[in-house]
């Protein structure tokens, strides 16, 4: 019976690691102040799911994709044109979650000094950029609007910490870039168009959460809980932004994660637009098919992309790489 007993505890031992691997994901995200950061640096995701997360910082978008396709990252977070660029592609993931639509939390500022007024003065200028990120489209898609070829300015592939020391040294004329690297820029600059502009002019974009379709199949019930923490983080600015001082502890969670300053965060916040879960499975984003606004951004920028180049080819669809399922659940549920 002894032998027997230790026999059952030392399976135990064994097996219990291999549970809780079951029970732990990876997600990515970036230093973008928004809502869901609260929910990470108070441990609200953990407390809902009951799985141990691993929250990875990245720089951008792109930077994001590699870390999807190897399969060392189950969530992240990236912007319409990543998105559209990992659908295109082929990787194999979905979007589940509108975490920002973009307005003027995106913008071309020129550097004081850098000569340039209109947007013609643009010509032979040096702007940095982040490739494959929002900004990089609006970038392309704000230089065809002005009649101006690529050619003719010189685009550097610079991340946004890399832009502000580019900035500070005087080596880039403009960047389009968001926040917290945009505040800075902007303490020697003024806006030339922000990415709410472009929207309007039929180029929206905002920045999504993506999932690994392979773990978002296995785990249902841990996407939903997910999404519910979400719509109470977006309700919680959504419903008082004035509660979002810069003493506040919604404010400080947030740095927390990000870092950068306290009383940047309303302001930047402010620029944003943070769908309910209604909209989120309406026909304004994740809802409707090839008629969903989510569909039809990632339409929009992939055709785009493909005309610059950027991308080899433009999916059939992209409305079956956008999944309602989990905010359609959460909303049902709650």
């Amino acid at each position: 019976m002894r032998r027997l007993l230790v026999l059952c505890a030392l399976l135990l031992l064994v097996a219990a690691p291999a549970a809780a691997a079951e029970k732990s994901a990876t997600i990515g995200y970036q230093l973008i102040f928004n809502p869901w950061k609260i929910a990470m640096a108070e441990g609200w995701f953990e407390e809902a799911t009951g799985w141990e997360l691993d929250f990875r910082q990245f720089d951008s978008g792109s930077k994001v994709l590699p870390a999807l396709a190897s399969g060392d990252v189950d969530i992240a977070l990236g912007g319409s044109t990543p998105v559209a660029t990992a659908t295109s592609s082929g990787l194999p993931v979905e979007l589940f979650w509108i975490n920002e639509a973009i307005e003027g939390a995106e913008a071309l500022v020129v550097r004081d000094g850098s000569g340039i007024v209109a947007p013609q003065d643009l010509r032979g200028k040096t702007i940095g950029v982040p490739f494959v990120s929002t900004t990089h489209f609006h970038t392309l898609f704000a230089l065809e609007q002005f009649g101006i070829p690529e050619s003719e300015v010189r685009l550097l592939n610079l991340q946004p910490n890399a832009i502000t020391a580019a900035w500070k040294r005087g080596d880039i004329d403009a960047a389009f870039v968001w926040s917290p690297a945009l505040d800075r820029i902007m303490e020697n600059g003024k806006v030339l168009i922000t990415s709410g502009q472009l929207g309007d002019w039929g180029k929206p974009t905002f920045d999504g959460l993506m999932a690994r379709t392979d773990f978002s199949r296995e785990n249902p019930e841990f996407m939903v809980e997910f999404v519910k923490v979400l719509a109470r983080t977006s309700a919680l600015y959504r419903d008082n932004p004035e509660a979002f001082t810069p003493d506040s502890k919604e404010v400080k969670a947030i740095v927390s994660m990000v870092g950068g300053n306290a009383g940047d965060v309303p302001t930047v916040l402010s620029r944003y637009g943070f769908p309910s879960l209604e909209e989120q499975v309406s026909c304004q984003w994740l809802g409707c098919g090839e008629d969903g606004g989510a569909a039809r951004a990632l339409t929009a920028t992939a055709k785009f992309l493909k005309s610059q180049k950027k991308i080899p080819q433009v999916a059939e669809s992209y409305a079956k790489f956008v999944n309602p399922e989990w905010a359609e659940r959460a909303l049902q549920e709650r």
